[in-house]
Parts: structure tokens; C-alpha cells; sequence
């Protein structure tokens, strides 16, 4: 047997091949929209993709099973529930796929969306335990998928919580403990709250560690479940529904175009949003009036899909010779609407002065100066709400990024504005977004709330 995961950072994202290393067949588990480094590896190992599952419609990426359908003629399968604009093999609970010897089995695992699947990999088709399960967002490692990003598709909160205490606590637990746990997604992701940086773990593991595969009751679970979920990037629905369409292949071959100064501010005029994806300092010291600061060292896609609508006409301010990881890393949340790409930014800047300005940013003690004086500025805090409850700073307010474009009424356009995170990643993006809303006085907090807190813990007492 062949078994490959393939683990993409930016969005916590894990895609698997699974192959009979006799027989040549394959079937690719969950894969992303730029599909190079599969057909690679397929070639390389003399393989024939003859089928793509996914384990869900994820919502956190656009899957690449048309792109993999399109390249190689794979079938592709889903859960029984799922309804698509594309043909698609429909997978039963218990149906078996051979690849020859290496056997995949099917474990419908509703919950985090009513269609999920997890799969059973047997190294060997008469072999009693499997070797491990690809449990998509059903089971993660130290969490499971969270149940409540489909209210709005008319499956509340609570019959999917419900369907998720069955698919963990009585089918994943069924499992021996030796069986190998693979899931779709790990820390950082927003798909659950308490993912852990571990790749694999086991079905006994997760029984001694994780909190919802403890024996508790079905109320107990969804009280647990379903508390201090962070919130859910904005994009989230567009791709869900995204996924089940017959939409527009990923061509791989299609630069994004460089573009002179010239050009982007003609594509300005017509409305397109500039997204800046250098570092925040260097943003600060110069950038043109009313762009977002997504950094490209980062969550940027995800973040991207937070602030930006998927409909909107992009322009990228990249750094030197990034410009095509942009590009793709975009389109892998679905976002296609790039215009092109400032060209040698460094040099081309400078010659828009016109339409540059800078960014305020302010050290922990200068915002403690500032809270002291009279006409204190309001302090805005973008983190989740579960890291908002290891400490704040007193009077802050609280609008989660990924909520923040929907709230911005909510933020006081006649005082000054700081903005704080965790470590001044997210506060810049959100300082930008608030600057492009028309408030002129806006600052974020640099080293974030980290830095906040070790000023307060070092103060004499």
C-alpha cells in the first residue's frame, strides 16, 4: 500500500493518496484546487487516479475533484446525502472500493454537514482492523468537526450536533484503538476550536485525549461541542455552496498578468480591491490609499476570504516574486477575480505618490498613555472568543475579524480607533479595512495583546 498526506499550512488542510502499489490503481481523498503535485507523484510512482473522494463539501476550501476528474477521467465520489450539478458516484455506508489488495470501506459519519464520510483504509481486503480512517472534519486530532456552519442550509445546529454524537462517540469509538486517525484539517483551522499541530493520531489516543470522545451524554456532547467556536470566516458559505457546482476548472497555465502603475490605477478607478500582502511594516510605511493589508506570511487566503467578497475584482501588491503563490492561493478559496499584479512594487510605489499614505501603529505604552488622557480612543479587539477569555484589555470591545466586515457599523467613526490581536497579524488587516471604510484615525497595537500583557504583568506593583 501506498499512503501519502499531503498537509497544505496556510489553511490547515490535509489531502491523502491511497494507492495498491501492485495493481497501479489509486483514489485521492479530499485534494485541493492546484492538482500539480498529485499528478506528479501519481506519475512518478507509475499510479492511475481512478477516483476522487470528498470526504464533505468542505467550506474552508474549494476541493479540486473537477480539476482531478478533468486531468485523469476519475470518477467522483461523495456520501449518499450529497446533491451536486456534476455527476458523482454516490458512496453507501459499509460499500467497499478495491484497489486492487489495499480496500477502502465507507463509514457515513454525519455531523459536521448531514453528507460527511469517513474512510476506512485495510491494508490487506481480509484484514479484521484497518490500517487507519480519513475521518474529514468528522475527527480531528484533539477536537471534532464543528456543527454549526449549515443552520442556514436548513439543517439546524442541533440535529447536526446530534448526528455527530453518533458518528464519534458510537461509530469513530467503535474502532479499535490501533486504527491510525487521518483528518482533513489541523490547528489554525476554523472548523473546529481545539485542533492540535498533530498530522495522525490513533482511535485510542483520541479516546484517552480528546474532550468529545470522552462516554458523556448526547446533551453533554452538544453544550461541549458547540461552546467558544471561533467565528466563521465570511467565505465559508460561498465555498460550501461553490463546491457542489459545475463551476470553472483551476488552469494552472494562467499567469496573472503584471501590470504597470498605469494599469492598476486604471483597474482602481473601475472599483477593483487592492489587497497588499507585504509584510505589515512595510505596509505602514507606504501604501496606496484605501488597500487591505493581508500578509502573505500568514493565514492570507483565509483571512482574505474574511474581508474580501468573493465577487470583488482583486489587485495584488505582493512581495517581490510572490505574485503567483497570491494568485493560486487565492484561487484555492474560490476567489478568480484577479485583475493582475503590481509590477516591482518597490520601484513602482514610490511613483504613485499621490495615492500613498501610511499606517499608524502604536507601542503597548502608548496606548496605555493614550487611555489615561482625556478622549480615550476606542480599543477594538479582533481575536475569537475563546482567546478573549485568557485576558482583555478593560473597556475593550470585541468583533471577531472575521465578523468585522458585517459590524463596522458598530465601530465609532468620530474617535480614534486601536486595534489589537493575539500578535498584530489580524490587527492590521482590520486597521485596513476600517481605514478603507472612510475612519481617518486608526492605529493597531503592535506585538498585539501579548505585547499588552507583558507591559501590564512587568508594571511595579
Amino acid at each position: 500500500m501506498l499512503f501519502t498526506q499531503y498537509y497544505l499550512d496556510c489553511l490547515s488542510q490535509a489531502s491523502y493518496l491511497v494507492a495498491d502499489e501492485t495493481s497501479g490503481r489509486a483514489v485521492l481523498v479530499d485534494p485541493r484546487r492546484d492538482i500539480d503535485e498529485y499528478l506528479a507523484d501519481a506519475r512518478r510512482r507509475g499510479l492511475t487516479i481512478e477516483g476522487v473522494i470528498n470526504t464533505h463539501f468542505h467550506a474552508d476550501f474549494l476541493a479540486g475533484h473537477l480539476e482531478v476528474a478533468a486531468a485523469t477521467g476519475a470518477w467522483i465520489g461523495y456520501g449518499r446525502r450529497a446533491e451536486t450539478e456534476y455527476p458523482i458516484r454516490k458512496l453507501a455506508d459499509g460499500e467497499r472500493i478495491s484497489l486492487g489488495d489495499v480496500t477502502l470501506e465507507i463509514m457515513e459519519t454525519p455531523g459536521h454537514t448531514p453528507e460527511s464520510i469517513s474512510i476506512l483504509v485495510h491494508e490487506h481486503a481480509a484484514d479484521t482492523v484497518p490500517y487507519g480512517v480519513m475521518t474529514g472534519d468528522a475527527l480531528f486530532i484533539g477536537d471534532v468537526g464543528r456543527p454549526d456552519l449549515l443552520a442556514s442550509l436548513g439543517v439546524t445546529a442541533d440535529e447536526l450536533g446530534r448526528m455527530l454524537y453518533d458518528s464519534v462517540q458510537r461509530k469513530l469509538m467503535g474502532l479499535p484503538d490501533e486504527v491510525r486517525v487521518f483528518p482533513a484539517h489541523g490547528a489554525g483551522s476554523a472548523c473546529g476550536k481545539n485542533l492540535s499541530t498533530e498530522r495522525q493520531s490513533t482511535i485510542g489516543e483520541q479516546r484517552r485525549t480528546n474532550y468529545a470522545c470522552a462516554p458523556m451524554s448526547e446533551q453533554q456532547f452538544l453544550a461541549l461541542v458547540t461552546g467558544g467556536q471561533p467565528a466563521a470566516p465570511g467565505y465559508f458559505a460561498f465555498d460550501a455552496a461553490l463546491n457542489r457546482k459545475a463551476r470553472e476548472l483551476f488552469d494552472h497555465t494562467r499567469s496573472a498578468r503584471a501590470l504597470d502603475a498605469a494599469a492598476f490605477r486604471a483597474a482602481r478607478a473601475d472599483g477593483a480591491v487592492v489587497v497588499d500582502a507585504r509584510d505589515p511594516h512595510e505596509y505602514a510605511a507606504g501604501h496606496l490609499r484605501d488597500a487591505l493589508n493581508i500578509p502573505a506570511d500568514g493565514r492570507f487566503a483565509e483571512t482574505a476570504g474574511s474581508v474580501v467578497a468573493p465577487d470583488r475584482d482583486v489587485l495584488v501588491v505582493a512581495p517581490q516574486g510572490r505574485e503567483e503563490e497570491i494568485v493560486v492561493r487565492l484561487a484555492r478559496i474560490g476567489f478568480d477575480h484577479v485583475v493582475g499584479y503590481l509590477r516591482e512594487p518597490d520601484e513602482a510605489l514610490p511613483g504613485m505618490a499621490a495615492d500613498l499614505t501610511r499606517a499608524s501603529r502604536v507601542t503597548a505604552p502608548e496606548l496605555r498613555a493614550a487611555l489615561e488622557r482625556p478622549g480615550p480612543p476606542v480599543v477594538l479587539d479582533v481575536r475569537n472568543a475563546g482567546e478573549r477569555e485568557q485576558g482583555a484589555v478593560e473597556g475593550s470591545r470585541h468583533i471577531p475579524l472575521a465578523e468585522l466586515t458585517e459590524r463596522l457599523h458598530e465601530v465609532p467613526a468620530d474617535r480614534p480607533v486601536v486595534v489589537h490581536c493575539a500578535g498584530g497579524y489580524r490587527s492590521s488587516v482590520a486597521a485596513s479595512l476600517l481605514r478603507a471604510d472612510g475612519r481617518s484615525d486608526v492605529s493597531d497595537l503592535l506585538g498585539g495583546y501579548g505585547a499588552w500583557q507583558t507591559m501590564r504583568d512587568s508594571a511595579p506593583a
